[in-house]
This record gives structure tokens, C-alpha cells and sequence, in this order.
């Protein structure tokens, strides 16, 4: 499929204008602009008259499309007509038959030239240098678990370190619990077991806790810590003592006589570690240390138009500082494969590409669906008819910038660039797999609406319409509605996102922060349940 890029303007608001976006000149549909929707017979300036009323975000025919022909938006197929539909109407869910899937053969292979942009230099934050040449944005002591039978111990010391330690270490900004519910009753032998073992030990090296490796462990559970933590993928030492080994408390140890004794052995452990920790200070880094994992949740027909080019075009600049920006949500991005495979900077990297898409067609296969199960009821009320408009509308956050690398699920990042990692499209889960990556900073966009939230790394929430902007004024960072409604354009907001990611990267609280809203980690296991 190909795809043109979105809009850059946008027509300027006027009070009581009716107002659609086509985002290319060869689409057939548009959407509504005007919040609340418009009523029937609305007419707009081009003299199309509504024959039915359409809720904001939804589609409108600009032209009579006959039965079993394309329905087209971001100048891509996004369906068929199931029966005729007439100039004016709403095109509606039901009038859409979704298309086949791309087939993963005969795809362009790195064939899309880069646009030639100069560096961006001089761009600075405020961040904690690691031993291992990795950056936080935060300075936080995590407490890996291996398996969620520690969980409540482990919530109830985190509770009691915040309240009695943290307050005197004032250099150190939180203490998070890595609670999964993974680590026994699993196949752990199995071949793709090796995704959720490698995305807690990754995560536990996340640049935001300083190599301050602590673990919490039952006993008996199959995820040992050492298997967890070979000694080998630690690679953290100070010149004052090797800590390249992590500190383990086992609440089964027999030194253990009650539960007290095992949240003092917590808190003793603790302490040490937030005494190297609060010796950590920020210091000026380059933009090019940052690490940004890019994702959308709630999305809606606005996503595509507003937030999602606004991202994308932050991301451009990003890469161009040397920083490093991973999007990901394999099936939010599986319509539009021929779009990546051409941007890949290797055919290699197009090659591990159409593996992760193969690999995940194979996974839903397996349950007995395909990529159409994406989709929600919220997706739909918001005007996205199907997985391949919302696919299309996805992908954009990703820029222009050339596609230097593809992560499968669990791995670290070892290079720079416009990355693809491959996840599921589950908010949480991909946001715990870009954190095992090593993201520093989190983008969100939403046009539905959430309070998502991660405990380990900022959430910059973007808000797709004015509407969302306006009722969640205290949980949205970034509006980006002003760009359908006139007010901005896609290079603005996106500058303004560039600009704000620095101030967060160096210590400036989102709203998310602010209310300590974070969600749980949740491990991709896709391996056997024992």
C-alpha cells in the first residue's frame, strides 16, 4: 500500500463552520472536523450536504462509491463498500469489508530514500550518567522480583522504604517494585520462554535505575536469580567496589523468622543501594543519549491527523539530535509493511522486519485470530472503521527518518537511530517492552482517552482533539487538537514536543509523574502455562 504523507494545514476554525479533513487528495472519504458532529444536511463550502448526521471523527462519502469498490483514506484501501453509498453519508463500520492482509512476499526493500536533513546540534538535557554509558532521565531504585509470589512482601517494604529511607536520600526520585506474574508455573525450558526471562532482566538494567541491581527471590521458584542475572549481563561496576553481581534476598532463606525479618533484610539491602544512588547528580547530555519509546492507546480517527504526524515529526527531530526513538505495535503497523520494508536503511534490516510481522501472524494464528482483533469498541466510536485505518494513522509516529534497527521482543537496544521493536499493541505490554529495551522517556497518544501511566520512566501524554484536552486538562501534556482546529500546525506541535521532552528528560514532572499514576508491568509470555 502506499501512502503519501498527512496533512501539513489545516483550515483555519471558524465559529459555526462545517469542517472535514481529507488527508490526501485522492481519498474518497473524509472526516468531521466540528466537535459534537455535525446534524444532516449540513452543507460544506465544496456544496456536499450531509444526508445523515455524523459524530465527530467518522467518515464521510465525498463522492457516490459504488458496491465492492475501495473506500480509500491516507490514499490507501481501507476497505470495500458492501453495498452503494451515496455522497454525504456516513460511512459506517458495517460498510466496510475489511481487505486481506499484504502478503510478506515481493515487498520493496530499502528502496525509500531518507529525506537529507542536517544534524541537529547543541540540544542539551539534564540526565544521570551510568557507568555503563547509558543516561537516566530519572534516579530510581528498583526492586526486580522473579516471581509474583514476593509481590505483597515486596509492595508492603517498597511502602515502608518510601515512607522511612527515601526521605533521606533526596538525590534519589522514587522506589518502584518490578511485580510480574511470571517466574513458576510456566514452561521455562520452552523456546519462547526466553521472552519474558530476558524482558525482566532487561528492565531491571533500564538506564533509569543506575545499575543498582537488588532482587527479591522466594526460593523455590523456577526463575532462579541466577538464571535471571547470568553474571555476565551485568555489566555495572563503580572503581570503589564491584557490584557486578546483584544483591538477592530469599525469603526462604532459613535466616528469615517472620515476616519482619524478611522486610528488614529488604530495607538493609535497600539502603545500601540508595546510598549509591543519592550520590548520582544531573548533568548537561546530549539529546542524543535520550531513548523514546513511541505508542498509541485509545486511539481514534484524529490520531492519524493530529498526534500521530505531530510525533512523528518530533521523532524526525530526535533522530536528528543522534537520539534514539523506538515505535512498535505489530499489529498496528502490519497494513502498512510495504511502507517500512522500503524505509529500511539495509535490506537486513527489512528482512527482520517481515520475520517479526511473519512470526506474529503465526502467534495470532495460533489462537485462532488474525490482526482484525486489534480494534476496539472505543477505536470504532471514535471513527476508525478497522485495523487497516488505524494502521495507517499508527504508523505516521514513526517519521521519515530511515529504519536502522529491529528488536524481537525482550531485547536491549545496542545502536541509535529509528528503531523497530517489535511488540503486541497492548499498551502495557509494549510499554514494559520498550522499558526492557532501555527507554529513558515515554510518548503517548491517545484520542479516547487514558490515564496510562509507567512508575519507571515520564509518560508524555498527547492528546489527539481540543474536546480530550480541554475535560483532561490534568492529565494530558500536549495538545495536539490545535492542529485540526487551525490553531498550530504539525511542525509547530512537534517542535513544542521536542522542546518539552528535554524539559521532562531533565527533571520537569509530567501530569502522570504528578499524580503517581503508573499501570503494572505485564510480561509477553507467549510460552506454555504449566
Amino acid at each position: 500500500m502506499a501512502s503519501d504523507s498527512p496533512i501539513t494545514s489545516t483550515p483555519a476554525p471558524v465559529a459555526g463552520k462545517a469542517l472535514y479533513i481529507r488527508m490526501h487528495q485522492g481519498d474518497n472519504v473524509a472526516i468531521v472536523v466540528n466537535d459534537g458532529g455535525l446534524p444532516a444536511e449540513t452543507q460544506f463550502d465544496d456544496g456536499l450536504t450531509l444526508l445523515e448526521a455524523i459524530p465527530q471523527g467518522h467518515k464521510v462519502a465525498l463522492a457516490d462509491i459504488a458496491q465492492g469498490q475501495p473506500i480509500t483514506r491516507y490514499n490507501v484501501t481501507i476497505g470495500y463498500a458492501v453495498r452503494d453509498i451515496a455522497a454525504g453519508s456516513w460511512i459506517q463500520e458495517a460498510l466496510v469489508e475489511l481487505p486481506p492482509a499484504r502478503e510478506l512476499q515481493n515487498l520493496p526493500i530499502a528502496t525509500r530514500k531518507a529525506p537529507d536533513l542536517p544534524d541537529l546540534e547543541g540540544y542539551t538535557f539534564q540526565g544521570f550518567r551510568n557507568p555503563d554509558g547509558s543516561v537516566g532521565t530519572r534516579n530510581i531504585l528498583a526492586i526486580t522480583t522473579t516471581v509474583q509470589c514476593v509481590a505483597g512482601v515486596v509492595d508492603y517494604a517498597v511502602q515502608r522504604i518510601k515512607a522511612e529511607l527515601l526521605p533521606k536520600f533526596p538525590n534519589v526520585d522514587d522506589v518502584v517494585g518490578l511485580e510480574h506474574t511470571y517466574g513458576c508455573g510456566v514452561a521455562i525450558d520452552a523456546p519462547d520462554a526466553m521472552i519474558p526471562i530476558r524482558t525482566v532482566r532487561n528492565i531491571s538494567l533500564n538506564p533509569n535505575f543506575g545499575g543498582q541491581t537488588m532482587v527479591v527471590s522466594l526460593g523455590c521458584e523456577k526463575l532462579q536469580p541466577t538464571r535471571l542475572f547470568p553474571k555476565a549481563t551485568i555489566p555495572i561496576k563503580t572503581q570503589a567496589q564491584d557490584h557486578s553481581e546483584p544483591d538477592v534476598v530469599c525469603l526462604q532463606d532459613a535466616g528469615h523468622i517472620g515476616f519482619q525479618s524478611m522486610i528488614n533484610s529488604i530495607m538493609q539491602t535497600a539502603e545500601v543501594h540508595l546510598t549509591r544512588l543519592n550520590q548520582r547528580q544531573r548533568e548537561t547530555c546530549p539529546a542524543s543519549e535520550l531513548v523514546v519509546g513511541v505508542q498509541c492507546g485509545g486511539s481514534d480517527a484524529f490520531s492519524g491527523v493530529t498526534a500521530n504526524p505531530a510525533v512523528g515529526f518530533a521523532t524526525d527531530l530526535l533522530v536528528r539530535a543522534g537520539a534514539t526513538v523506538m515505535f512498535s505495535e505489530v499489529t498496528e503497523v502490519r497494513d502498512g509493511i510495504d511502507q517500512l520494508t522500503s524505509r529500511a536503511a539495509t535490506p537486513e534490516i527489512a528482512e527482520a522486519m517481515i520475520r517479526e510481522m511473519d512470526w506474529y501472524d503465526n502467534y495470532l494464528k495460533r489462537g485462532g485470530v488474525d490482526r482484525s482483533a486489534n480494534t476496539t469498541p472505543g477505536n470504532k466510536k471514535g471513527g476508525l472503521s478497522n485495523i487497516v485505518e488505524k494502521a495507517m494513522g499508527s504508523i505516521v509516529k514513526s517519521g521519515s527518518s530511515a529504519i536502522t534497527g529491529v528488536l524481537s521482543p525482550g531485547e536491549k537496544l545496542h545502536q541509535k537511530g529509528l528503531i523497530y521493536a517489535a511488540t503486541p499493541a497492548s499498551d502495557f505490554i509494549c510499554g514494559t517492552l520498550q522499558l526492557a529495551a532501555g527507554m529513558n522517556l515515554h510518548v503517548f497518544t491517545t484520542g479516547r482517552g487514558t490515564p496510562y501511566g509507567l512508575a519507571a520512566v515520564p509518560v508524555v501524554k498527547v492528546a489527539t482533539r481540543n474536546d480530550l484536552a480541554r475535560r483532561w486538562h490534568d492529565l494530558m501534556d500536549i495538545n495536539a487538537g490545535r492542529i485540526a482546529s487551525g490553531e498550530a500546525t504539525i511542525e509547530e506541535l512537534g517542535w513544542e514536543l521536542f522542546h518539552f521532552l528535554l524539559e521532562v528528560a531533565s527533571g520537569k514532572k509530567t501530569w502522570a509523574e504528578y499524580w503517581k499514576l503508573h499501570n503494572a508491568l505485564v510480561l509477553f509470555n507467549p510460552a506454555p502455562i504449566t
